[in-house]
């Protein structure tokens, strides 16, 4: 920050607070589909919580006690909430099968302690973070990651950042090879597992080779010969080209529905479209930028790279049906989405387009707030330049990439604003990734 945007903010990197409700972040579950399961009472109430976490309501056969294996393949039974370490814990009076671990003061046996019992401890979950995770298919039909900057697949899925049960029987499987497979666990509990057909014809040859395939951004990877900087661009672009066509989907497990809930309204939307990968994210997020924004009633705002609507909606909330929210994305999937679940706010408008394209065709009409998170690569100087042009009284830029955020909080410095407020989240545990978000103002 301090070399490419000659700001040297103070700023601790935050943990992302976990969502409320026990079923976020504890067990995902596999093997059962819309209408299999009931919901379970603690006392008279019902809940989302599936049944089989609490220990005297799993009937015998039960879904969960069965992975689905309707699509080929072979797979063990599921793993039984009993099988994590630690005491069940109690909800109330009602005995669990969640460990006692993940209870905030409680003790091996159950019973509440220093602290408020049926709260989950944040260190409870820390290693079971991210409820999306995008795997490959290698020759021989084994799920795997690509190794860093490199298309060669590692068919190892021991790895402490998905959910628990959220890789649940897919080691065991043999799948499509040069598919790919996209697990998302959702706000119910619910594991959506999609596998993903290799891209055309005229590639999936080169594809199922070992070695071939996308890294980690979506791009066309090297052979694997060692070189990791990638072949000439002839093959890169149509490698690229392959793996963004249209490709057929077959859902595994779940609906391939997923249901996500942020600021007290109800996401649906595909499981293979975008959505944080660290399930406390997108409510974090959503709760800075309403914050920061601060829209005026009846004002006009601005949502860029706006995917399915969460921060637009948020916005919605602060200018009321007097106001406007004008939401952009290129993705149109996203966009159809956004529109399905904001369709009670008809004065969010959604659109599929380029925002470097949308923002110059504007009228000069300055919007009050305008709310950017962009790609990895950033705005870029195009955006930026256009978005300063228009000069909102206010601009919250989200970024998932340091580097790149710095490179826009210069341009913005040089079209004359400045940042007033920062804040770097730990989006990825673990790793070096951090989340910035910038308010910024002239």
């Amino acid at each position: 920050m301090r070399r490419i945007a000659g700001w040297e903010p103070e700023f601790v990197v935050e943990s992302i607070p976990l969502p409320a409700g026990v079923a976020h972040g504890v067990l995902a579950r596999t093997g059962i589909r819309p209408g299999n399961s009931s919901p379970s009472r603690i006392g008279g109430v019902a809940t989302r919580l599936p049944s089989l976490l609490l220990s005297d309501s799993q009937p015998t056969g039960s879904p969960g006690t069965q992975a689905n294996s309707r699509s080929g393949g072979t797979r063990g039974p599921a793993s039984s909430p009993r099988s994590v370490s630690g005491t069940p814990g109690r909800i109330g009076a009602v005995a669990t099968n969640l460990p006692g671990a993940l209870f905030a003061g409680t003790s091996d046996s159950g019973v509440s302690g220093a602290g408020v019992p049926g709260v989950l401890a944040a260190d409870a979950v820390a290693g079971g973070w991210r409820s999306r995770v995008r795997l490959v298919v290698d020759a021989d039909g084994r799920a795997g990651v690509h190794r860093y900057r490199s298309t060669e697949v590692i068919a190892d899925l021991r790895c402490p950042q998905p959910m628990a049960g959220a890789l649940e029987g897919i080691a065991e499987r043999t799948w499509t090879p040069g598919a790919e497979l996209v697990v998302a666990v959702d706000a119910e509990g619910m594991r959506h597992l999609v596998e993903i057909a290799p891209p055309a014809a005229d590639s999936a040859d080169r594809r199922s080779a070992p070695g071939h395939g996308r890294d980690r951004r979506g791009r066309g990877g090297a052979a694997q010969r060692g070189d990791r900087r990638g072949g000439d661009r002839g093959s890169t672009a149509a490698r690229r080209a392959a793996a963004h066509s249209v490709r057929a989907e077959r859902v595994v497990d779940g609906s391939g529905r997923a249901v996500q809930y942020v600021a007290g309204r109800r996401w649906e939307l595909s499981a293979t479209g975008f959505w944080q990968p660290h399930y406390g994210a997108a409510q974090c997020y959503s709760d800075v930028v309403a914050e920061w924004s601060d829209a005026d009633s009846g004002a006009l705002t601005w949502d860029l790279y706006s995917g399915v609507g969460v921060f637009a909606a948020r916005l919605a909330d602060q200018v009321g049906a007097e106001g406007a929210v004008h939401a952009v994305e290129f993705a149109r999937t996203a966009v159809t989405e956004a529109k399905a679940n904001l369709r009670d706010l008809p004065w969010v408008d959604s659109r599929a387009e380029r925002v470097e394209r949308w923002i110059v065709e504007q009228p000069s009409t300055a919007p009050d707030v305008v709310v950017l998170d962009p790609p990895r690569a950033g705005a870029g100087k195009e955006v930026i330049a256009a978005l300063a042009e228009r000069s909102p009284r206010r601009i919250v830029h989200i970024g998932c990439d340091p580097a790149s955020f710095a490179r826009d909080v210069s341009l913005y410095q040089a079209a004359g604003y400045r940042p007033v407020h920062l804040r770097v989240f730990d989006a990825f545990p673990g790793t070096h990734h951090v989340e910035c978000l910038a308010v910024l103002e002239r």
